[in-house]
C-alpha cells in the first residue's frame, strides 16, 4: 500500500530485495515501478523486475574479459618492444660501426636514411659529416703535396742564387775576376739577393694575412694615377715579352683602398698577366658600379682550364710548372696572397678564362660610405 501510494503521487519506486512477488521465487532483485497517467488520471504502473544475480554475472564476465585483454595487451606490448628495441639496437650499432671506421680514418662511408626519426636525421648527420671529413682530408693531402712540392722548389731556387753568389764572393776573395766585371759580379750578386728576399718577404706576407695581422689604412684615391703607377712599374717587362700594357678608366673613378696593398694586388695580377702573355695586350680597365669600383684586369695570353681556376687560388698551387723566376707568384703564393688581401678589403675576386683566348680578373672593392 505504501508503495501504491508513492506512484499514485506520481513517484517512481526503487526497490532491490528478496520478494516472493511476481513470481520471483525468492530470488534477489531489483524492481522498478513508473506510474502511468491517462488524461490525468492514475491508471496504474509499468514495472521491470530483474533478478540481481544475473547483473553479477555480467559483471563477472567483464571482469574476466578485462583481465584477458588486459594480459593479452601486456604481451604485445612487450613483443613490441622488444621488437623495437632489436630494431634501434641494430641502428644504432651499425652508427657505432660506421663511427669506429671514420675514427680510423675511413672517411668513404655512407648509412642508409632508415626513418625520420632521431636516428634517421643523425645518420644523415654523420653522413654529412664523414662527406665533409673527407672533402677535408683530400684538400689536407693536396696541401701536403703541394707543401713538399714547394718546400723542393725553395730549395733547388735557393740553392741557385746561392751558389751563384758563393762563387761570385770567393771569386772577389780570391782577386780571380778581372777589375772590369767586377761591377757586374757586384750587380749579380744583388739581383740574386733581391729573389730570395722576395721568397722570403712572399711567405712573410700570406702568415701575416692570414693571421689577420695586417691593419689597413683605407683612403679614396684615384684610379687613374694608381694604373699609371701600375704601368710605369711594369712596363719594361710587358716590352720584353713584346705586350701592350693598356688602361682604360672612366674619368673621376676613385677606389677606396689601403694604397701600398692594392699596389700589391694589381701587381700580382698584372705580372701574372704578362708572364702568360706573349705579344698580346694587358688591359687595365676601371669603372663604379653600384656602391662599388669594379676593376678589370684582362690578357689576351694562354689562358687558364677550368680544372685549374678550380684550384688557382689554394697556397702552393702553381697553374703552370714552368713558373719561375718573377717577382711575384713564383712559388704558387701570389694569387692566394691577393684573393686574401681583396676579402679584406670586404670585397670579392672572379676569374673568367677560356684555354686560348685569354684571362680576364675582375676586382669588386666597396666604395667609402658615411658609416665607414
Amino acid at each position: 500500500s505504501k508503495e501504491w501510494h508513492m506512484l499514485k503521487q506520481g513517484k517512481t519506486v526503487q526497490i532491490r530485495a528478496e520478494m516472493n512477488r511476481f513470481n520471483t521465487e525468492g530470488l534477489e532483485v531489483s524492481l522498478v515501478a513508473k506510474p502511468l497517467f491517462i488524461n490525468d488520471q492514475f491508471k496504474g504502473a509499468v514495472l521491470l523486475v530483474s533478478p540481481v544475480r544475473g547483473v553479477e554475472q555480467m559483471i563477472s564476465q567483464v571482469n574476466r574479459y578485462m583481465i584477458y585483454a588486459i594480459i593479452s595487451t601486456l604481451i604485445i606490448t612487450i613483443l613490441l618492444s622488444w621488437l623495437l628495441s632489436k630494431f634501434h639496437v641494430k641502428r644504432i650499432q651499425t652508427l657505432r660501426d660506421a663511427t669506429g671506421k671514420v675514427a680510423s680514418g675511413d672517411y668513404d662511408i655512407s648509412l642508409k636514411n632508415s626513418g625520420g626519426d632521431e636516428i634517421g636525421m643523425l645518420a644523415s648527420d654523420f653522413n654529412t659529416m664523414a662527406k665533409n671529413l673527407k672533402q677535408s682530408r683530400e684538400q689536407i693531402d693536396r696541401l701536403e703535396k703541394r707543401r713538399r712540392q714547394f718546400i723542393a722548389d725553395v730549395s733547388h731556387e735557393l740553392r741557385t742564387p746561392l751558389t751563384t753568389i758563393n762563387g761570385l764572393v770567393e771569386g772577389l776573395n780570391s782577386n780571380t775576376i778581372p777589375e772590369k766585371d767586377k761591377e757586374k759580379c757586384f750587380s749579380l750578386i744583388s739581383e740574386e739577393t733581391k729573389r730570395m728576399l722576395r721568397l722570403v718577404k712572399e711567405n712573410l706576407d700570406y702568415e701575416k694575412i692570414r693571421s689577420q695581422q695586417i691593419k689597413l689604412d683605407k683612403l679614396s684615391l684615384p684610379l687613374i694615377e694608381v694604373f699609371e703607377i701600375i704601368k710605369e712599374h711594369l712596363n719594361q717587362q710587358a716590352e720584353e715579352k713584346q705586350n701592350q700594357l693598356r688602361i682604360q678608366v672612366e674619368d673621376g673613378v676613385k677606389v677606396f683602398a689601403d694604397y701600398d696593398r692594392l699596389i700589391q694586388i694589381l701587381v700580382n695580377i698584372t705580372k701574372n698577366s704578362i708572364q702568360f702573355t706573349q705579344k698580346g695586350d694587358i688591359t687595365l680597365r676601371g669603372y663604379e658600379g653600384y656602391k662599388e669600383t669594379v676593376i678589370e684586369i684582362e690578357d689576351t695570353g694562354i689562358g687558364i682550364s677550368k680544372e685549374e681556376i678550380e684550384h688557382i687560388w689554394e697556397r702552393f698551387y702553381k697553374a703552370d710548372v714552368s713558373r719561375r723566376n718573377t717577382a711575384y707568384g713564383e712559388y704558387g703564393l701570389g694569387l692566394s696572397i691577393v684573393r686574401q688581401l681583396v676579402e679584406m678589403h670586404k670585397g670579392t675576386i672572379d676569374i673568367d678564362s677560356e684555354k686560348g683566348k685569354g684571362t680576364t680578373f675582375t676586382i669588386r672593392l666597396p666604395l667609402n660610405t658615411k658609416n665607414e
